[in-house]
């Protein structure tokens, strides 16, 4: 009974300074119904702020995202710029079109303000990559984008930049963290009604001319284009930016063309998941493009798709993240080129042979953009960074921009993005990969498959011994420590699986490559049914020897 009334007064103390009249009412009417099981799971902690900022679901209390929650998050945010040394410098934030966004946004401002800080706030919801194009732009200390990027209707999010214009890594999370933890009550966090700044279009019109940037001057622009953005905020950029740069304009998904936050056409939305693409598929059998291109609801993905003749497949990732690693070397370009350790070794191939260096990170666009001289970075969850110097993270506009480029070259010489991928397989043997993912609504599900495999470690898989498994908490020579596990298994398929909880849904993701060797094109069939045979077998013994 102690525990009833003691989370009883927790919920009440929460109520009386909740900011939010739609979150207190939900609250108050838990507390009215006596709804002990519910409110137990809303105060059972708080909303862990980490390298993924903060994301969950919409709704009040600590464990939830809310204004609360997210003026405690700013508050934290704005003492740590102060600690370091960056009173009174700019923090941009930005935002997408989700439930709460723009009132996420605001408060992050007053609070920025009220500390001493200077904010500008982007003038509408925008995709992510033109924030964090703005830090950069704007000579900012930090920037935030409150943003679930492809997370269900009722998520939101709220990702942190330094002034480098990437995300926040490790120590910065948990310094952020700590202040976070210090903030008392809301009373004790100064939110001024005004005083920052409302930026004008401006910023998008310098990103928009910095994407001419990614394209050679004078290159093919004859690609025909299906686009959907997901019902999220990509399209007006993205049809502005196709226009600067002369493609002809893409064909619009128009049951998604617009910011929906209830994404009334797809049960998540995200590119990969099945059916999302159902729609785009459907436009693209009536107007017969050469590409389908998607962004997902902030637009720092991209997703492309190739006519197969009888229908239309979505491109892995990681197959995308090779031609366009191709199109770069073609191009001429220079530096590092880099990835997460869960995507395709292709792309290590593709650097060795033109030359140019090449780095494995952690997962994670925080990792991939922080590689000293990087020119081109790509991670297999449809995130690409072909303009560093731009934007220091994915994003999803330059990266169709470039897609288009590649696609209308191929096309005057009548050929395809699958052709080309053809020509790679050729030179590099075919990498095919696949993922094994599990949704969970319990996550010590996923907690207790990592515990089966760290105690019990498989020593075959597909067949095929085990020949090396690394536990990637210790981390390696070349990277520091993360929750994962690596496998590498015997044979000349260079079979490789790493498995990891999400950083950013609640899910089990498993990567699995193999390379099958393509010695003549005669061959390159039987090595993609090859490729998925060994595939499928790892996938089935993985499962089962993580007990999912």
């Amino acid at each position: 009974m102690q525990e009833q009334d003691d989370l009883i007064t927790r919920a009440q103390a929460w109520l009386a300074e909740d900011p939010d009249p739609e979150t207190a009412a939900e609250l108050a009417a838990l507390i009215d119904a006596g709804d002990t099981a519910e409110l137990a799971d809303r105060f059972a902690g708080t909303l862990q702020f980490g390298t993924a900022g903060l994301r969950g679901e919409i709704g009040a209390g600590p464990m939830r995202m809310n204004r609360g929650v997210v003026i405690r998050a700013a508050a934290g945010l704005a003492a740590y710029l102060k600690a370091q040394g960056h009173a009174g410098g700019l923090v941009v934030v930005g935002y997408d079109a989700r439930y709460k966004s723009a009132d996420f946004a605001r408060d992050t401002a007053a609070v920025m303000t009220g500390a001493g800080l200077r904010a500008a706030v982007l003038p509408r919801p925008l995709p992510t990559p033109v924030l964090a194009y703005a830090i950069r732009h704007l000579g900012a200390v930090a920037g935030v984008e409150v943003t679930a990027s492809h997370n269900p209707p009722r998520d939101n999010g709220y990702k942190v930049y330094l002034g480098d214009g990437s995300q926040i890594v490790s120590p910065a999370d948990a310094e952020i963290a700590a202040e976070i933890a210090r903030v008392d009550t809301l009373a004790s966090v100064p939110r001024p009604e005004s005083g920052w700044e409302e930026l004008g279009d401006g910023v998008l019109e310098a990103y928009l001319a910095r994407t001419d940037a990614v394209l050679t001057p004078g290159s093919a622009r004859g690609v025909r284009t299906v686009y959907t953005a997901m019902h999220g905020v990509g399209k007006d950029v993205v049809l502005a930016a196709f226009a600067r740069a002369g493609f002809p304009a893409p064909v619009l998904v128009a049951e998604q063309a617009e910011p929906d936050p209830a994404f009334p056409t797809v049960a998540f939305p995200n590119p990969e998941e099945p059916g999302a693409m159902d729609l785009a598929f459907a436009k693209a059998a009536e107007v017969n493009p050469d590409i389908v291109i998607a962004n997902d609801p902030d637009a720092d993905r991209c997703a492309v798709a190739v006519p197969t003749g009888d229908g239309w497949r979505m491109l892995r990732g990681d197959e995308v993240g090779a031609l366009l690693a191709a199109h770069l070397v073609h191009k001429g370009a220079q530096g590092v080129f880099a990835e997460s350790i869960v995507s395709s070794s292709l792309l290590g191939r593709i650097a060795e042979a033109a030359g140019v260096g090449y780095e494995e990170t952690l997962t994670g666009f925080k990792w991939i953009a922080r590689v000293e001289g990087l020119r081109y970075g790509y991670e297999e969850a449809l995130g690409y960074c072909v303009d560093p110097e731009g934007v220091r993270d994915k994003d999803g506009v330059t990266a169709a921009l470039l897609v288009a480029e590649l696609a209308s070259e191929l096309k005057e010489q009548g050929r395809t993005l699958t052709d080309l991928l053809d020509d790679l397989a050729m030179a590099h043997g075919l990498h095919a990969t696949d993922q094994l993912s599990v949704r969970v609504s319990d996550l010590s599900v996923i907690a207790s498959a990592m515990a089966a495999l760290r105690a019990e470690p498989p020593v075959s898989l597909a067949g095929l011994r085990v020949v090396s498994a690394e536990d990637l908490t210790q981390g390696t020579e070349t990277l520091p420590p993360t929750d994962g596990l690596r496998y590498y298994l015997e044979g000349d398929y260079k079979a490789r699986v790493i498995v990891r909880p999400s950083g950013t849904e609640p899910k089990l993701k498993c990567y699995l490559e193999v390379v099958v060797p393509v010695p003549e094109a005669s061959d390159l069939a039987s090595a993609r049914t090859r490729g998925q045979e060994i595939l499928d077998a790892v996938k089935k013994d993985l499962a089962a020897a993580a007990g999912i």
